[in-house]
C-alpha cells in the first residue's frame, strides 16, 4: 500500500459523502466509494433507522448481517429530513460535501424542499446520485421498485427458469441493487472527472431496470433485428453449446463453457471422441446448435461418469473452462476464494466475529481497506452535529427533544 510518512493513501481520500438512502442500491453505492477512502455519513430516521437494520438475519445484538456487511466503513447519524429543521441541516452538510446518494421514490426531496434544482444552489459543485425503481422520468417513475421488479422488469427474470415453468428469481432478488450501487459509484468517479473540466456538479440518474437490460448481451439487437424472443432455456445459453451445467458421479455438479469451436475441439478430444470436433458432425457452433439436446446429453453422460474433481482436472489438462456449482459451505473450503482473501472477518464492536465479502476491485498501489462494519444507530451524531457544523450542546439537546436528530 502506497504510503506518505506513514500515511496510508487510498484513491478516495478526502472525497466527502452523505448518504440519505435506504436498504440496498444506495447504501451499496456509497458503501462502493467509502471502501476506497471517501469519508461516508449515513444520514438515518431518529430512533428507527435504515430499514437495511432489520432485513436477514439477526445478530445477538439486534444488528442484520446485510447491515453489518453493506454499511461497513460508514458514519452513522441520525436526522429527519421531512421536518424543517432537519432539512436545513442537510443543506449545511451538503455546503461542504462533494457528493449526495439517495434512492426515494421521484419527488420525495422536491417535497421536501430538497430536490436538485434547491441542491445546486447550495453546492454547485454537488454530485447529486439518484436511484429508484424506473428512474427520475418516464410514465413509470412514481412507482416504487425493489430488486425483483428490477429483474422482472428489466427483461432477466423472463429468461431464467425452464421453458415449461414459471420465471424463477435469477439467483438473488438483489442483483438490480447491487448493480446499480454499481453503476452509482461509477457515475460519481465519471462526473469528478466532469468536475475538473467544467467547475460544476450534476445528477446521476439510475432506474433499477436499466442495469439489468444494460448486461442482456445480444437480446435486444437480436430482437430488433430478427424479431427474435429468447425464451427460458434452463442451464443452456443461446448461441453456444455445450454451455450449461453438468452433474457429476458424486451428486455434484459442474459448470462448462464451450464458447467457441476451438474449445469444443479440445472437450471432444478430453471425452475421447476427437472425431465429434474439428471436422465433425459438431465441429461447428451451427452444427452443435442444431442438435443441442444430444450434445448436452452426451457431454452430462460423460460427467456422470466421474467426479466432480476428476472432470475439474480433465478439463484444466485439456484447458476447456470448467468450474464447481459451488455452495457457500463449498466456497468457504476453497482454496482459491482463501489465496485471495475473499472472505474477510472482522469484528463488530462487540468483539463479535463476522465473515463478509472482502471489498473488489484490488488496487496494487492504493487499495482500498475495510475499517469497520455497520456502525450503530447515531453513533457519530456528536461529530457531525458539533465537530462538522459547529451546534451547540444546547441545540443538539433541542432537535433530540423535537425528533429532528
Amino acid at each position: 500500500m502506497m504510503q506518505i510518512q506513514g500515511v496510508d493513501i487510498q484513491p478516495l481520500d478526502g472525497l466527502k459523502v452523505i448518504d440519505v438512502s435506504s436498504f440496498l442500491a444506495g447504501p451499496f453505492c456509497s458503501t462502493q466509494l467509502a471502501e476506497f477512502g471517501a469519508d461516508v455519513v449515513k444520514l438515518e430516521m431518529p430512533k428507527v433507522g435504515d430499514a437495511l437494520r432489520r432485513f436477514g438475519s439477526i445478530t445477538p445484538h439486534g444488528d442484520s448481517l446485510p447491515w453489518l456487511s453493506e454499511t461497513r466503513n460508514k458514519k452513522s447519524a441520525t436526522l429527519d429530513l421531512r421536518t424543517p429543521e432537519g432539512a436545513e441541516l442537510l443543506k449545511a452538510l451538503i455546503k461542504d460535501a462533494d457528493v449526495l446518494v439517495e434512492n426515494f421514490q421521484p419527488g420525495t426531496l422536491e417535497k421536501w424542499g430538497l430536490g436538485w434544482d434547491v441542491l445546486k444552489e447550495v453546492n454547485p459543485r454537488l454530485i447529486m446520485v439518484r436511484i429508484s425503481g424506473y428512474g427520475q422520468t418516464g410514465p413509470y417513475s412514481p412507482r416504487p421498485g425493489f430488486g425483483r421488479i428490477g429483474n422482472a422488469f428489466g427483461g432477466l427474470s423472463y429468461l431464467a427458469g425452464y421453458p415449461d415453468r414459471p420465471p424463477v428469481t435469477p439467483g438473488s432478488a438483489t442483483i438490480p441493487d447491487y448493480l446499480a450501487g454499481l453503476y452509482g459509484a461509477l457515475g460519481v468517479l465519471l462526473c469528478i472527472q466532469a468536475l475538473a473540466k467544467t467547475g460544476r456538479g450534476q445528477v446521476v440518474d439510475i432506474g433499477l431496470y436499466e442495469p439489468i437490460f444494460r448486461i442482456l448481451d445480444e437480446l435486444a439487437p437480436s430482437y430488433h433485428m430478427k424479431g427474435y424472443v429468447r425464451e427460458r432455456m434452463g442451464p443452456g445459453t443461446v448461441n453456444v453449446v455445450p454451455h450449461s451445467h453438468y452433474p457429476t458421479k458424486d451428486k455434484k455438479w459442474v459448470a462448462i463453457a464451450c464458447t467457441n469451436d476451438k474449445i469444443f475441439e479440445r472437450l471432444a478430444l478430453a471425452m475421447g471422441v476427437p472425431e465429434w470436433g474439428g471436422a465433425g458432425k459438431w465441429g461447428t457452433i451451427t452444427q452443435r446448435e442444431a442438435e443441442r439436446a444430444q450434445v448436452d446429453e452426451h457431454v452430462g453422460t460423460w460427467t456422470a461418469q466421474r467426479t466432480r474433481e476428476e472432470v475439474l482436472s480433465t478439463c484444466e489438462s485439456f484447458q476447456i473452462p470448467c468450474g464447481s456449482v459451488y455452495a457457500i459451505d463449498e466456497i468457504f473450503e476453497d482454496p482459491q476464494y482463501a489465496a485471495r482473501e475473499n472472505i474477510k472477518y472482522m469484528k463488530d464492536a462487540h468483539g463479535d466475529e463476522y465473515a463478509i465479502p472482502n471489498l473488489v476491485p484490488r488496487l496494487s498501489d492504493t487499495p482500498g481497506k475495510i475499517r469497520s462494519l455497520g456502525p450503530s444507530l447515531g453513533q457519530h451524531n456528536d461529530e457531525i452535529f458539533s465537530s462538522r457544523l459547529g451546534l451547540s450542546v444546547q441545540r443538539i439537546a433541542e432537535l433530540k427533544a423535537k425528533g429532528v436528530i
